[in-house]
């Protein structure tokens, strides 16, 4: 028996579906992965399809499902990065997993498309500290978006994982979100506390609003990708989130 199948026959082994924001190629995950498997649980980061200009939200699920081993590993908890909050849950309401995460997140509203997310959440008014100093996030130049996004990413990680940035497709903004079961329960809202894009009241604010009261609001340290900045923190806080009960 292989060591994989030793820990699938275990029963407190999870799979954790990792999910990135914002265009990212998925190996932005590796080294949460490996992480999780230090921990005795496996994560996956199937690709997605980044060069399609109209892959929504559903064309990204379809890739996720497709990359899914048969059979399916189970438990499975699905996680969702920023605008990949869109894409998780529409993979949730198609597999019915463990657990839903959605980390740093855009967080969705029924009929909803992310292109009319930022104004129907208030987004510029959470942010205007930010913008008064460095102007409006379309002007953000090389120095703004350090200063947004990486201030917590080490120089070397940084580098490394240069190659995996991208730009998010016109079609992930387009589409509305059109799911049976949204929200998604159980689902839990993973803030980073020194998120600069999505400040912590305001994520606090929209889980209520947009989730509701039966959504768990839990909180780890970092900015806006704990992925990059803090993969072993990111990686304990899934587990002990996933095990917590419904």
């Amino acid at each position: 028996m292989t060591e994989t199948s030793e820990r699938f026959d275990r029963g407190d082994w999870t799979t954790f579906v990792l999910i990135p924001g914002a265009g990212a190629d998925p190996r932005v995950y590796e080294a949460t992965i490996a992480a999780l498997r230090d921990l005795g649980h496996d994560g996956i980061a199937p690709p997605l399809p980044l060069d399609d200009p109209d892959a929504g939200p559903s064309a990204h699920a379809d890739a996720v499902l497709a990359a899914l081993p048969d059979p399916r590993p189970e438990p499975l908890v699905i996680v969702g990065q920023s605008l990949a909050a869109y894409t998780a849950a529409v993979v949730a309401d198609r597999l019915g997993p463990q657990r839903l995460i959605l980390l740093a997140p855009m967080i969705p509203k029924l009929g909803e498309a992310a292109g009319d997310w930022w104004e129907g959440t208030g987004h510029a008014e959470a942010i205007a500290p930010l913008t008064e100093r460095l102007g409006p996030p379309e002007d953000w130049d090389e120095a703004a978006l350090d200063e947004v996004f990486y201030h917590d990413v080490d120089a070397a990680t940084l580098a490394a994982n240069d190659e995996y940035e991208g730009r998010p497709a016109p079609g992930m903004f387009a589409e509305l979100l059109s799911v049976e079961r949204w929200p998604y329960l159980p689902t839990t809202v993973l803030a980073p506390r020194e998120d600069r894009l999505f400040p912590l009241e305001f994520q606090r604010r929209l889980t209520g609003e947009r989730l509701g009261e039966g959504v768990e609001f839990a909180e780890m340290p970092g900015g806006h990708l704990p992925m990059l900045s803090r993969p072993r923190e990111l990686a304990a806080r899934l587990v002990e989130l996933s095990s917590t009960r419904p």
